[in-house]
């Protein structure tokens, strides 16, 4: 089937449906008619869309964690305590990896071990295994509305079974569940894979259930400059839109400086909703912060300073809501406590911060108009590329360099740009490689390494990119020479 930014017709989506929920044995308890009607009970308070949209209105910010494990009792216990003890607004069904790449058998036999062991042997909540019935167990028993987040090139079974199973919002796009997760899946493939999911979505929303979708923010998560992420983002936003969703809340990953991490939300809300309108799509826009997602401290103290500037990042850029970190995050899965921890840090900062305006003055409009040009400058070469087809010009410019994601594993990414950070420690470019900048912009990052580079008098080379990624790690933002 050949690649396309159109709709899918509703019978050719239809037939592909036959296939995709024979997947696995649990695909046969989706009976979608049921499913829409089962959606339409759940109430107002519980559903992803109604919530954020709420938040908005208020310029409030509301906070979530990550979580999951594969017993569905666990799963719950774990839920609950977050909502409870961590005074979590929304709630995560974080899914094990076996299954974000389509490898149920493995996930089951990770559920018995987990059973025989009496504790978690998977890293995360096996959904398509547990079956639209085990879902709804756990959406039905919390008061909070629940979102399924995963890391999932092929998405279309988990979507099919958790949104039949009360989920009311969906992570991930075709871009960020593939470049930064996955070695040798095409373009062009999980563009189309997800484009079913979105279909499905729009589907629902057409028969009057409203279903939030978010596109992955962060990506790599190590040293993204906001352009890159910014127009993964509204890709994937417009690309959704394309099959019908009407509700997409676009993310970013902290970078640190706190100047450039409130322009980039602001940016990046300016520019979905800049481009959705201009392709006439009628769709709800809300932001997320993801709290720094790069190397974290040991201490628990230490950690507890970076989950703070996080916290106080999203706050001041009134971000609709951010995902939070815990105080364990170098050492590995977090227990309960430390995850509601990491959300009780989260939601007292927010409230410190709630009436307090960010002033970033002349410096914060440079940033924001930094920022919307190189993302612009991104788009429009990629919509060059595809005559205007968002889907084709997306591939190819992925095999053009002009799509590049820092650190990516996958084979398709080009990996030749190099993030540094400046001397007042936003993120900037060493390399803009085949990034389609004008002169000007990449003479600014020339000029802004260069201002590093002669504070630290040192010679601009890689040895600077190497000493940023664990900057965080050992107490500073810069990786400056010691």
């Amino acid at each position: 089937m050949e690649l396309k930014n159109k709709r899918m017709e509703e019978g050719a989506f239809m037939a592909r449906r036959a296939a995709v929920l024979a997947g696995w044995p649990t695909g046969a308890q989706v009976d979608l008619d049921e499913a829409i009607a089962y959606q339409k009970a759940i109430p107002m308070k519980k559903r992803f869309d109604v919530t954020l949209r709420d938040a908005a209105a208020r310029q409030a910010t509301l906070v979530q964690p990550r979580a999951g494990v594969p017993l569905i009792d666990r799963h719950i216990e774990l839920l609950r305590h977050l909502e409870t003890e961590g005074e979590a607004d929304l709630l995560p069904t974080t899914i094990d990896s076996y299954t974000r790449l389509n490898r149920y058998e493995e996930a089951e036999h990770g559920i018995k071990e987990s059973i025989a062991q009496s504790k978690a042997m998977l890293n995360g909540f096996p959904a398509v295994n547990h079956g639209v019935i085990g879902c709804r167990r756990v959406t039905e028993a919390v008061e909070s509305p629940v979102q399924v987040r995963h890391g999932t090139p092929d998405a279309r079974l988990l979507a099919e079974i958790t949104l039949a199973g009360g989920f009311t919002s969906f992570e991930g796009g075709g871009i960020s569940y593939n470049i930064p997760y996955v070695k040798n899946v095409p373009m062009d493939k999980t563009l189309a894979d997800w484009q079913y999911v979105d279909r499905l979505t729009g589907y629902y929303e057409e028969n009057g259930v409203s279903i939030n979708r978010e596109p992955f923010g962060p990506l790599t998560g190590t040293l993204v400059p906001p352009c890159v992420s910014h127009a993964v983002a509204v890709i994937e936003a417009l690309l959704a839109a394309e099959q019908g969703v009407r509700g997409v809340t676009v993310g970013y990953g902290q970078c640190g400086n706190l100047t450039q991490d409130v322009a980039a939300v602001r940016a990046l809300e300016k520019l979905t909703r800049e481009y959705l309108a201009r392709f006439g799509y009628d769709c709800e826009v809300t932001t997320v912060l993801h709290q720094w997602m790069g190397g974290f401290p040991q201490d628990e103290s230490k950690a507890f300073a970076v989950i703070s500037w996080g916290s106080a990042a999203a706050a001041l850029a009134r971000v609709t809501k951010v995902i939070v970190k815990t105080p364990h995050e170098a050492m590995g899965v977090p227990t309960k406590e430390a995850n509601a921890q990491g959300l009780r840090c989260t939601k007292q900062m927010i409230s410190m911060l709630a009436d307090q305006q960010f002033s970033g003055g002349r410096a914060l409009e440079e940033e924001i108009a930094i920022i919307c040009e190189e993302t612009r400058c991104i788009l429009e070469k990629t919509l060059a590329l595809g005559d205007g087809d968002l889907a084709v010009g997306t591939v190819r410019a992925f095999q053009a360099g002009v799509l590049d994601i820092p650190f990516a594993p996958s084979r398709v990414n080009a990996g030749k740009i190099l993030p540094a950070r400046d001397n007042q420690g936003a993120v900037r470019l060493l390399d803009t490689a085949n990034l389609p900048f004008s002169e000007s912009l990449k003479a600014f990052h020339r000029e802004k390494i260069a201002e590093r580079a002669k504070a630290e008098k040192r010679d601009v080379s890689f040895q600077m990119v190497i000493d940023d990624i664990y900057a965080i790690s050992k107490g500073r933002l810069v990786g400056r020479p010691r």
